[in-house]
């Protein structure tokens, strides 16, 4: 959803389309402190995503695009998730926190 895509089209727009539904939440629900945020991870090492970290040549092209070099870990967008629920984040909303390890800023 942050980049075109010439093999995900449907995909990418429908993660386009869950930022900008968070936004929609954000002003219409805010009134009741009604939250709404979102997380766009990267590739991260998950079962759902399996397919494509084992896949050496995906795995090659997605790390070689991530300023970190590498996928992600759960526990590397767990803290996000937490901090979006908790006291600390009350004041977030409508907002998408990107944890890609730089692949969207190259």
């Amino acid at each position: 959803g942050l980049h075109g895509s010439s093999m995900l089209g449907a995909y990418a727009i429908s993660k386009a389309a869950d930022s900008q539904l968070a936004r929609n939440i954000s002003v219409e629900y805010g009134r009741n402190n009604i939250r709404a945020n979102c997380i766009s991870p990267g590739l991260i090492k998950t079962d759902f995503a399996r397919a494509l970290w084992e896949n050496e040549d995906i795995l090659r092209v997605t790390t070689a695009k991530s300023a970190l070099k590498r996928i992600g870990m759960p526990d590397e967008i767990a803290g996000a998730a937490v901090y979006l629920a908790s006291e600390a984040g009350s004041f977030m909303t409508g907002q998408n926190i990107v944890i890609d390890g730089g692949e969207s800023e190259q």
